[in-house]
């Protein structure tokens, strides 16, 4: 699977690039990972990928979550898990052909495709995933029948969660037979040449993993500095990871966004110099995202030998399903 990020601030228009995808394959399947109800109204998300399973009938994914890097480049907060699965669901429907009711305040309709076919598909099936770092987003999945994304979470543990959260949802819950109900890991890899005997920490190895881990490092400090409880929970390397990243990027309240953010999953190579070998590691408090004990600051202050600037990751966002 080719999936790309839908983060406006951050990044171009998705449905664009994946149209251009579309047109140049054949069997590749192409999907968002991920679009949010806090990014677009449901008619408008629905019409975006009808649109690219016209150009490649069968081969879409949609992705939907509550929108963490989102909505954090704005200085917004995600979503609700409720607002998710009516949003999840609304787009099922649309997507399928089916009528949904359309709310704007106390207004309510009754709205579908009124015009499909060679622009807009919606004869061939469009596989959904829900975005998930915790049970409530797992048991939207369960709950609409649809697979699980994540972002670099690695832990055994941690999936095994989300799926037993998706699987006692879905418990009680109809199934339509033919809906896919993959879940895929969202990560980056880079294969070390043996061969050449290539140094695990070197740069090649910044290049294609360090932003993974940056990313994990700006979420991290964004959402420790809104809750107290998260913050806690981070142990003292991680704690002072963060306050670096704060102190360095002079990332304060209500700013902090245009501080955290520019260069994501761009340049700025972070690497973790025991783990690297066997790829970038997530943890996961209670289901939450958190740092790896090695992290340090990304902005090269008071930095130790093996973390440098790195390049643009060779890898990124290569996706590897979970069975």
């Amino acid at each position: 699977m080719d999936r790309v990020y839908d983060t406006p601030m951050v990044h171009g228009d998705p449905f664009g690039a994946l149209g251009l995808c579309a047109k140049a394959t054949s069997r590749i399947r192409l999907g968002i990972g991920v679009t949010s109800p806090a990014l677009r109204s449901a008619p408008a998300a629905a019409s975006g990928f009808a649109s690219l399973n016209a150009l490649a009938p069968g081969r879409i994914i949609c992705g939907v979550g509550t929108g963490n890097t989102a909505r954090c480049t704005l200085g917004m907060r995600p979503t609700t898990a409720a607002t998710l699965e009516s949003f999840t669901a609304a787009l099922q429907d649309l997507c399928a052909g089916r009528t949904i009711e359309y709310r704007e305040g106390d207004r309510v309709r009754d709205v579908r495709f009124l015009h499909t076919g060679a622009h807009v598909n919606t004869a061939d099936p469009i596989e959904f995933v829900v975005a998930a770092l915790g049970p409530k987003a797992a048991a939207v999945a369960g709950r609409r029948g649809t697979g699980l994304i994540s972002f670099g979470l690695l832990d055994p543990t941690a999936w095994q969660a989300l799926h037993d959260a998706r699987r006692h949802a879905a418990h009680d819950t109809p199934r339509d037979p033919d809906s896919r109900m993959d879940s895929y890991l969202v990560t980056a890899l880079h294969i070390l040449d043996e061969d050449e005997d290539e140094d695990p920490h070197g740069d090649a190895s910044r290049d294609a993993t360090g932003h993974v881990v940056l990313s994990l490092l700006a979420f991290a400090a964004d959402t420790a500095a809104e809750a107290r409880a998260l913050a806690e929970q981070l142990g003292p390397e991680e704690r002072e990871a963060v306050r670096r990243l704060l102190d360095r990027r002079g990332a304060t309240a209500p700013g902090r966004h245009t501080k955290f953010y520019p260069n994501y999953l761009g340049q700025a190579a972070l690497v973790l110099q025991s783990d690297v070998d066997r790829r970038v590691r997530k943890y996961a408090l209670p289901l939450r995202p958190r740092l790896p004990q090695s992290a340090r600051d990304p902005t090269g202050a008071d930095r130790p030998s093996w973390l440098r600037r790195g390049g643009r990751g060779r890898a990124e966002g290569a996706g590897r399903r979970c069975q």
